[in-house]
Formats: structure tokens, C-alpha cells, sequence
């Protein structure tokens, strides 16, 4: 133990319990809990940065009743640290790593940089079940699909997380910090926040009930209904994942004993929890996963840049209803049903033909579970342009996958308010959400479709075959 101060130098990582950096700093001796307001917070969409205030507060207070405190600094990463260790006589600075290009490049250069004053300066993992360079192929490669690298990380023993830490020692003078309030964080959400705020689940208390009711009450069912958007069947803990209010091994723990325990949809939910891992496993050895094509043969296709066909897909004005639901469900709840996100984002790069970044960037704003490794990937399959992308010219008509995922029409009915009588709560939450420029009323007609679905998909399948 030393009366030298260590600071833990919080991202994506609002948790107490199965925090490696966390604990090995409360093992030396007083802690520093430090969150930077820098330049990739404020490079943050509406809505991911709006969640990320909720969580930072809801871990403030857990801080406060662990005895610590979370400090906020705004500014260039280095040279906040560099005040925070000049002010409080710290020796060390730890972190758990993160995997996008400009994350590792930021904390290579403040790495480097302290190391070479004479600082202790560590990074941990704790963002994914295996740090991305764990799982290899047999020559050594990244895998690049996913069922191989499925069945690689299912023959590994996932280790167990770690408790929360047994005591934070306070440093003997806490430095200053600024106040979350003044940072504005929820400004660009406008009116929106208040229709999202009652869906977000903050905290890791919160994402802990969720995990187990999920556990307790829907995951024997998870395999069966994980497809139909009306139906509460998987986790939500898409969210507190990607805020680290809960992390990937306590949650895979959990899911294995069920396994273990011959639950069914234990092993479906473990499988999805894999594409996480995968997600970041490829946005680590592919950095570019996120704004170019991952196949370089897509780089002639001729996708169209943003449009006005985009504009009324963002505004949820296709014409279809399954299309639009799933627009509209993201700007009231701030998220989106998986099946839906695939029926939404296929509308967009196959029947508009509408470049798949355009998409990417409306997710990245729109969405409170936003993780830019799952958001690129899940985009770049969708298009074909991507990772496992097989048969690249896999098109959803939209009709068909209503009448298999929504054949009673509830999940259309839920956020589509015209044409209906007395549309419920959620789908009039919609007008609320939007931006009064659009000039959105629930009362005014459905529109028409931009495209013939036949014709969209003909135009498509050409373009693939030019």
C-alpha cells in the first residue's frame, strides 16, 4: 500500500464490480476515480452522449456510497491527466483498453508519454470476454467469420469476474472537478430526452436486475422469440454493455450456468453475446471497419451518397410500415429490435441503395446502446459489403419479414400512428421525440412507398450483377 494516489482513468467502464484497473489501483492504495470529457465524448451523437451523462451520474452516486467520488475533467486526455497527477501527487494511471483506431492512438501517446516521466501506467481489460489478439487462427490471422471464431471462443474457459473492490480509499485531498450539469451533455437530444429517459435502464445495480430477470424469466424462451419485435423477449442489456455499466464476463457467466443448467436459449444467448467479441475482435485488426468498405471490391459499387429517399427513411416516411416502426421505435425508446435493424438497414443500402455510412451515422446519433464496433459491423453485413456477409445479396423484403416476425401487426401498430384511431402511447410519443422542424402530426396520412419493393429489389440485384 502507498499513500500515493492512483488514478483510474474511467471510458466505457462505469462499474464497480469486475474492473480489473479498478481493483488493482484499490489494492495499492488511495484512488482517484477520473472521467475525461475529451475529444471523442464530444465527438458523441445526440443520444450516446445524453446516455452516457445518465450513466456517469448513477456512478457517481455509487461512488459516493462506496466512500470515493468521480471527478470530471473536460479537455485533451494528456493534458488533463498531466494536471490531475501535478495536483494530487499520483504515480500511477490506470485504464481499461479500448479497441478503435483513435482510442489506441490517443492512449498509445499518453502511455508513452507518462511512462517516460517515471509514472506507473498501466492498461487492463475488462471491455470484452478475450482481449482481441487472444482469439487467433490456426496460421496465427484474425478470424473474419464468424461461426469459426464462435467455436473457438466457446472451447475457452471465460474467467470468472471479479468482486467489487472491498474498500476505495480517499486520497488525502481530492482534486477539483466540474460539474456534469455544465457540461450539457443531453443538449442536442432537445425534447427528445424526456420521451427516451423513461426506457434507459442506468447503473450497475439496474443492469444487474435486468440480467437476472432476463435470466429468471424470459431466456427459456430467448431462441424461440428473440425475432418478433413485439414480444419482450431478449436481455436489453445492449445498453449497459456499451456504457460497461455491467461487464461481458458476468454477464456470459450468468448465461453459461443457465447453460450449464440445461435452460433452453441459454446457448442461442451465449452465441449473440460472442458477436459482441466478434465485433470488436474485427474492428481491432480491421480498423477502417467503421468508415470504409471492409471488402475492397464494394469500393466501385454505386451506392448513393445521402438523399432525400434517406431523409424520409430517418424521418421513419418510407411507406413501410415494418421500415418505419423500427425508425420510429429508436427515436422514442433509443434503441432498436435487432430484426428490426436488419429489415431497416437492408431498406436503406438495398431498396434505396443508399451508401451503408449514411445509416451508420444516423444510428450513432439516434441510439442509447450506440457501440461503434457492433453499429460498423452490423451495417457492413447488412449492405454485403462486410465481414460474413454470405450471400452478399441477401435482400429483406420488408412485407414478408412483417408477416413471419409481426404477422398480428403489434410492432407496426406500436409506432405507427396514422390510420389508426386511438394509436397508443408509444407510437404518438413519436411526434413528441421529433424535431418540431419536421413538421411530423399523427393525424396527418401514411405516406405513399418511395419504392415498388419489387422494383427496389430488381434495381438492386442489377446493380450487384453491373
Amino acid at each position: 500500500m502507498t499513500n500515493r494516489p492512483v488514478i483510474v482513468w474511467l471510458r466505457r467502464d462505469l462499474r464497480l464490480a469486475d474492473h480489473p484497473a479498478l481493483s488493482a489501483a484499490s489494492a495499492l492504495g488511495p484512488v482517484i476515480p477520473l472521467f475525461i470529457h475529451d475529444e471523442t465524448v464530444e465527438a458523441m451523437g445526440a443520444a450516446p452522449k445524453w446516455r452516457l451523462a445518465e450513466g456517469l451520474c448513477a456512478y457517481s452516486a455509487a461512488l459516493k456510497d462506496a466512500g470515493s467520488r468521480l471527478i470530471l475533467r473536460r479537455g485533451n486526455a494528456l493534458d488533463v491527466l498531466k494536471d490531475v497527477i501535478r495536483e494530487t501527487g499520483a504515480t500511477a494511471i490506470y485504464w481499461q483498453r479500448v479497441y478503435d483506431r483513435d482510442g489506441i492512438a490517443r492512449d498509445r501517446k499518453v502511455k508513452t508519454i507518462l511512462k517516460d516521466s517515471g509514472l506507473d501506467v498501466q492498461s487492463f481489460p475488462g471491455a470484452v470476454l478475450f482481449e482481441p489478439w487472444d482469439i487467433a487462427t490456426a496460421t496465427g490471422g484474425p478470424y473474419k467469420v464468424f461461426t469459426p471464431f464462435w467455436r473457438a471462443l466457446r472451447g475457452r474457459e471465460v474467467a470468472p469476474p471479479l468482486p467489487s473492490p472491498v474498500q476505495l480509499i480517499a486520497p488525502a485531498e481530492w482534486p477539483r472537478s466540474e460539474r456534469l450539469e455544465d457540461w450539457a451533455m443531453g443538449e442536442a437530444m432537445n425534447r427528445g430526452a424526456a420521451i427516451v429517459a423513461p426506457y434507459a435502464v442506468v447503473g450497475e445495480v439496474a443492469a444487474r436486475t435486468r440480467l437476472d430477470r432476463f435470466i429468471a424469466e424470459r431466456l427459456r424462451r430467448y431462441a424461440d422469440e428473440r425475432d418478433y419485435p413485439a414480444v419482450d423477449a431478449t436481455s436489453g442489456l445492449s445498453e449497459n454493455l456499451a456504457w460497461g455499466e455491467i461487464s461481458a464476463r458476468s454477464v456470459w457467466q450468468a448465461g453459461f450456468a443457465a447453460h450449464q443448467d440445461g435452460m433452453p436459449g441459454a446457448e442461442k444467448f451465449l452465441s449473440e453475446l460472442a458477436w459482441r467479441d466478434f465485433a470488436w475482435h474485427l474492428m481491432y485488426h480491421f480498423p477502417d471497419m467503421d468508415r470504409a468498405n471492409w471488402r475492397s471490391d464494394w469500393d466501385g459499387f454505386p451506392w448513393r451518397d445521402d438523399n432525400a429517399d434517406a431523409e424520409r427513411w430517418r424521418r421513419g416516411l418510407t411507406g413501410e410500415p415494418f421500415v418505419d416502426a423500427a425508425l420510429r421505435e429508436m427515436f422514442v425508446t433509443g434503441r432498436m429490435h435487432n430484426r428490426a435493424r436488419m429489415i431497416a438497414a437492408s431498406y436503406l443500402t438495398k431498396h434505396l441503395l443508399t451508401d451503408w455510412r449514411v445509416g451508420l451515422k444516423w444510428f450513432a446519433n439516434c441510439l442509447t446502446d450506440w457501440d461503434p464496433a457492433s453499429n460498423a459491423m452490423g451495417w457492413q453485413w447488412v449492405a454485403g459489403s462486410g465481414p460474413d456477409a454470405a450471400p452478399f445479396f441477401r435482400i429483406f423484403n420488408p412485407e414478408t419479414q412483417a408477416s413471419k416476425f409481426d404477422s398480428d401487426g403489434a410492432y407496426r401498430a406500436a409506432y405507427i400512428a396514422e390510420g389508426q384511431a386511438n394509436p397508443p402511447a408509444t407510437a404518438q410519443a413519436y411526434f413528441d421525440a421529433v424535431p418540431k422542424s419536421w413538421h411530423m402530426s399523427p393525424d396527418a396520412p401514411y405516406p405513399s412507398p418511395i419504392v415498388d419493393l419489387k422494383t427496389g429489389r430488381e434495381r438492386a440485384l442489377a446493380a450487384y450483377r453491373g
